[in-house]
């Protein structure tokens, strides 16, 4: 059984939740810290993040990059809003397949929960077309190794 839920939220919004055996500090630095994300945030096995920045200010840039190892690949950029230490991330992130999305902003916050961490991402797009095509992409099965992995590390 999955510990990740995804579901659509009015004609805008996809909120994600998944509980994590680990701290709030834990789970938030795993989010903002590039040497961290390059070894968890991969998708399906056999991909690598050649490439990640994460300026962990407000304004700072996101910049990820994505390979399979066979010439595919694609990258996100975008841009901090808010932080709060160790409680609430607040960004935009766009994907470029190889044409950029449209802004996708995602607050993602980090709640102690008994001996660990609920962390609930909410997502607010454009439109309900644009919320329709990411549910559509399959970006759950993505969302859901990535997570697994990032549960072993910590």
């Amino acid at each position: 059984m999955t510990k990740m839920t995804i579901k659509a939220e009015g004609d805008r919004y996809v909120v994600v939740t998944r509980h994590f055996a680990a701290s709030p500090e834990a789970v938030y630095r795993a989010h903002t810290e590039p040497a961290i994300i390059q070894q968890w945030l991969l998708g399906p096995d056999g991909w690598t993040m050649p490439v990640c920045v994460s300026e962990v200010r407000p304004g700072g840039s996101i910049r990820y990059e994505w390979s399979n190892g066979n010439g595919r690949g694609f990258y996100l950029t975008g841009e901090y809003l808010a932080l709060e230490p160790f409680r609430r991330i607040v960004h935009i992130e766009r994907m470029h397949m190889p044409g950029p999305t449209p802004d996708n902003e995602v607050e993602t916050i980090f709640e102690a929960d008994g001996a660990g961490t609920l962390m609930t991402m909410r997502m607010t797009l454009p439109d309900a077309q644009t919320r329709e095509g990411m549910l559509a992409s399959g970006m759950e099965h993505g969302m859901e190794a990535s997570y697994v992995r990032l549960e072993t590390m910590i």
